[in-house]
């Protein structure tokens, strides 16, 4: 019926990790983008969402992330017209360097501020609003703290 997918919004050193997505993917090909990817089957399971997030993250850009947090959720048609539930978690950075680990998927790693990313002229208006909501979060919680 849907197609699943997850996202993390990684924040590090006052900046979000966003990757460039390999020209080979069907889906948004060379945009900027959050890391993440489609929920595989697994049958009955638990914690899936934020399991695939880690597993993903980790393929893609090879760092590892913890505490995840929900931001948002929308829905979207892909060009193929498959219907997509994206879901989309703060991620707290634990260890590793970013890089283009996984070269069908990703062609680049980015480190941008929110203000970079909200003034990009580029950037999709869907990424633009979960960066808004992950860095309200990010707030909060230093508000908290």
């Amino acid at each position: 019926m849907f197609i699943v997918n997850v996202e993390g919004a990684i924040y590090k050193d006052e900046k979000w990790l966003l990757i460039r997505r390999s020209e080979k993917e069907e889906h948004a090909g060379g945009t900027l983008s959050l890391v993440g990817g489609k929920v595989d089957y697994e049958g009955s399971s638990s914690d899936i969402l934020e399991r695939t997030l880690i597993r993903e993250i980790y393929e893609e850009v090879g760092i590892e992330v913890s505490n995840l947090r929900y931001v948002n959720s929308s829905s979207f048609v892909t060009e193929l017209g498959g219907h997509v539930v994206d879901i989309v978690f703060l991620c707290d950075y634990q260890s590793g360097e970013a890089f283009a680990k996984s070269p069908d998927e990703v062609d680049e790693v980015h480190w941008m501020s929110t203000q970079q990313i909200l003034n990009d002229d580029e950037l999709p208006i869907y990424l633009k609003e979960n960066i808004k909501l992950a860095d309200r979060k990010v707030i909060q919680e230093l508000l908290k703290s």
